[in-house]
């Protein structure tokens, strides 16, 4: 499989996904706009030549980029739109501060939950959009690493390692009330069990946390 492309983006037809919360016992549901997704997750050589770093705890040009905080990512973001001439999406302040997100900005970002979600999904209503081994490396089958992108069935739209491997920030905050900054995780990761690796599974970080089976992925509107 081809999968040199590291930045190919992928068209993401709209929808409407549902939400949940655990502890508030709460669904929503949240029309999701069309955008376009990457492929892959950020690789590692891919995060390199925006950043000139590399900073995963693991070595290898197509493995997913890890050990990377939320600002990292919303970092990247906007050094990558700045590369391609396109207008960055976010206005960063000092680290802790809070990111102001210019919703008509063409640049890369994070996906919000929502778009996460539906995109993982690609149309399905289960749990996963396909067996578990078949799309997914995660503690059943990873050997207790990371693998390269691109090496498990993507979805019906054309993404890869929406489940396992790594989990993948998003821009929206998990909960305010209760963990004030935290951030939303998606997706599972190569460590996790089964379990965690289902389209609904909602983790927490701090922003400025880096863990290494935390990497991410990026959209732009429209």
């Amino acid at each position: 499989m081809d999968v040199s492309a590291d930045n190919e983006m992928v068209a993401v037809p709209p929808g409407r996904v549902t939400l949940s919360d655990r502890r508030t016992q709460r669904s929503w549901q949240v029309d999701v706009a069309p955008c376009r997704m990457a492929a892959f997750p950020v690789t590692q050589s891919w995060y390199a030549r925006v950043t000139g770093e590399r900073p995963s705890t693991s070595r290898g040009d197509r493995l997913p980029v890890e050990g990377v905080s939320w600002w990292d990512a919303v970092r990247f973001c906007n050094a990558w739109s700045v590369r391609d001439g396109l207008t960055p999406a976010y206005r960063l302040p000092a680290e802790g501060e809070h990111v102001e997100w210019d919703a008509a900005a063409d640049g890369y970002r994070l996906p919000t939950e929502a778009e996460w979600e539906h995109a993982c999904r690609a149309g399905t209503t289960g749990p996963r959009h396909g067996e578990l081994d078949e799309i997914a490396w995660y503690r059943d089958n990873a050997n207790g690493r990371i693998h390269d992108v691109g090496g498990k069935r993507p979805n019906a739209w054309g993404l890869y390692d929406m489940l396992g491997n790594v989990w993948n920030w998003c821009w929206d905050v998990y909960d305010a009330e209760v963990y004030g900054a935290y951030r939303v995780l998606r997706g599972g990761g190569w460590f996790d069990e089964h379990w965690s690796c289902r389209a609904s599974v909602r983790r927490r970080s701090h922003p400025t946390f880096r863990l290494d089976d935390v990497g991410f992925r990026v959209v732009r509107s429209g």
